[in-house]
């Protein structure tokens, strides 16, 4: 495929490149960009790098006509030597055509020498712009090695004295950006990070267009994502030196990213995040309104304005770690309405239909969502709350099944969102808190709700102590086996159980702590910290429980049929370390394009947001 494709069109059609990479082995250790005539001498007119005709006769091939490539090479030092010492360069036209025209020479060193002139001297002969430009990308795509590298450092002389190149220039070197030589591709980011110092907004414009242009389906995905590299590693640990005027180019750059939004894998979409976060404009001291501003990024790409489908699992995943992207900028002050609703109205309705293993990382962004829903919101989510949160809890001790960490996660959320609400409960949960508004409905008797609701809290407490008992035996057994624990993997094991064990025991008092207040006729509802989500606090060293004959813990919940309240999350989901594996110089593991939408382990063209 032809590489060079969209560049210079406003000079001339020069739509002819194609990719020749091959395995030389020339290397130039200066940069062209810091090149200037340093001598009227012949031999060193070439300030960075200077020829002598016995380096070139010794260098040529047995089969090559030294006597011609020495005689070319020597007819461009003379009109390089002219062209510099002239006062009215236009003057020497003929010169510089002839400069133009050995970029088409049989010689190499001619060939590389006209690699260096042509910049040189291209803003004093605009009328020769488009040939300039044609010869000079000849030679970008040279069999030679050595030729590539030097006419690619070249390219940003074309836009020294002429900035408004700057953008074609950068659209030549992206699209070199997939050259498989490393020291023609340190060459091409070189180049790039040249242009970016000059203009970084016109430079990143064009930067980006490689990366935003969803409605190209033909367009290279390695450019793609050999152009999400560079911006990743080269530019963006360079902002604090390259986005100046700071507040300006901060802006810019989060335009260009909300445009490139519309068509990301997960990890193109984390990498966009974690750097947007990293900006100033986004941090400790930003407005409540930027923040929010991140929020409405995430629920763009969570496809919030879609209608749901549980049998679409890429929208499930997607969902749930743009849910849990998005909760540390909840607690800064951003509105949780949005997802908040969408769950309420989509997700929590058919809760039973999504996988198993999604069931719990939803359960947990809910829960650390409900501290900050609005009193509307709250009002309007309980009714589907509760039901889901009575069905999880048995009404019998026997023969029937809990899972711990689905009534911790519930239990959790109602206090929160009653706390916000809490006559909402009286209609739900046979409740008399008195507000003196028409929705306490105290004139209803709704006695068989409590009596349903506080057996079931019985329940959960008889059946959260049962398990507190088999889980702290367990523990002691373990204390004894561990130091008959010969092999590193018994010990390691031993350790894994034991960890389990105290989150099982975290988990089963956050659930005691919150079942107690509920069982009053008007209960006081926790708002605020003092429950600490077990899956959020650290491992701390167990003590030693002298208990014997206890179960193992793997027994233990086994018997409560609690198979998943041991999944701690930890400082990260880990639907969000599936969903964002690290860019790579690999593929993106999908197609672009696609009738199921952007994917979020793969590309496609996105259903939606504008935010633009």
């Amino acid at each position: 495929m032809r590489f060079l494709q969209n560049y210079l069109q406003t000079l001339q059609p020069i739509n002819r490149l194609h990719p020749q990479f091959h395995n030389n082995n020339f290397h130039f250790d200066q940069s062209i960009s810091s090149f200037t005539f340093k001598s009227t001498s012949v031999h060193k007119i070439i300030g960075v790098r200077s020829y002598n005709l016995q380096h070139y006769h010794a260098s040529l091939s047995p089969m090559a006509d030294a006597s011609s490539d020495a005689n070319d090479i020597e007819k461009l030092y003379v009109y390089g030597e002219r062209l510099s010492e002239a006062k009215d360069k236009s003057q020497s036209v003929e010169d510089y055509k002839s400069i133009i025209e050995a970029a088409r020479s049989a010689s190499v060193k001619a060939r590389q020498l006209a690699a260096q002139l042509i910049p040189r001297f291209f803003k004093f002969f605009p009328v020769l712009s488009g040939s300039a430009v044609d010869a000079h990308l000849d030679l970008c795509e040279a069999d030679e090695l050595g030729i590539r590298v030097q006419a690619i450092r070249g390219l940003p002389l074309f836009c020294k004295d002429t900035p408004e190149h700057i953008s074609k220039i950068v659209d030549i070197l992206a699209q070199l950006l997939i050259a498989e030589e490393n020291v023609e591709r340190d060459a091409v980011h070189k180049a790039l990070l040249s242009l970016l110092r000059q203009d970084v907004k016109a430079s990143l414009t064009a930067l980006f267009k490689h990366i935003e242009s969803v409605d190209e389906p033909v367009m290279d995905d390695n450019l793609r994502e050999r152009t999400l590299i560079f911006i990743r590693d080269k530019v963006f640990p360079l902002k604090s030196e390259l986005l100046k005027p700071q507040e300006q180019m901060e802006r810019h750059i989060t335009d260009l990213i909300k445009k490139s939004l519309q068509d990301v894998t997960g990890a193109e979409f984390k990498m966009f995040m974690d750097f947007l976060k990293s900006l100033s404009v986004f941090g400790e001291k930003a407005t409540t309104e930027r923040v929010q501003e991140l929020v409405e990024i995430i629920e763009g790409q969570a496809d919030l304005d879609a209608q749901f489908n549980v049998a679409d699992g890429d929208h499930v995943d997607r969902l749930i770690s743009c849910l849990y992207m998005a909760l540390p900028f909840f607690v800064r002050g951003a509105s949780s309405s949005k997802f908040l609703n969408y769950l309420n109205k989509h997700i929590l309705p058919v809760f039973d239909k999504l996988p198993e293993e999604r069931k719990v990382d939803l359960l947990k962004n809910l829960a650390e969502s409900s501290p900050y829903a609005a009193p509307q919101d709250s009002r309007q989510i309980l009714p589907s709350v509760v039901p889901l949160l009575k069905k999880h809890m048995p009404r019998r001790k026997i023969g029937e099944e809990m899972n711990f960490t689905y009534v911790e996660c519930m239990l959790y959320t109602f206090h929160h969102l009653a706390n916000k609400a809490p006559n909402a409960t009286n209609s739900l949960c046979g409740y008399k808190i008195v507000t003196g508004q028409p929705s306490d409905r105290l004139g209803e008797d709704f006695t068989e709700l409590y009596k349903d609701f506080t057996e079931r809290l019985s329940c959960v407490e008889d059946l959260t102590k049962a398990t507190m008992k088999k889980l702290t035996q367990g523990m002691g057994q373990q204390t004894k086996t561990t130091g008959t624990a010969m092999s590193d993997e018994e010990k390691a094991k031993i350790k894994i159980q034991k960890q389990n064990a105290t989150s099982g025991l975290r988990t089963c008092n956050n659930i005691l702590a919150m079942t107690q207040p509920l069982h009053a006729k008007s209960p006081s509802f926790i708002g605020d910290k003092r429950i600490n989500l077990s899956w959020n606090e650290a491992v701390k060293t167990i003590a030693t429980v002298n208990t014997a004959g206890g179960k193992r813990l793997a027994n233990a919940v086994k018997d409560t049929s609690n198979q998943s309240n041991k999944r701690g999350r930890g400082g990260r989901n880990q639907l969000i370390d599936k969903a964002f594996d690290g860019l790579s110089y690999g593929g993106r593991g999908g197609s672009r394009g696609g009738a199921q939408g952007r994917g979020w382990g793969r590309r496609g063209k996105g259903r939606g947001r504008g935010y633009y």
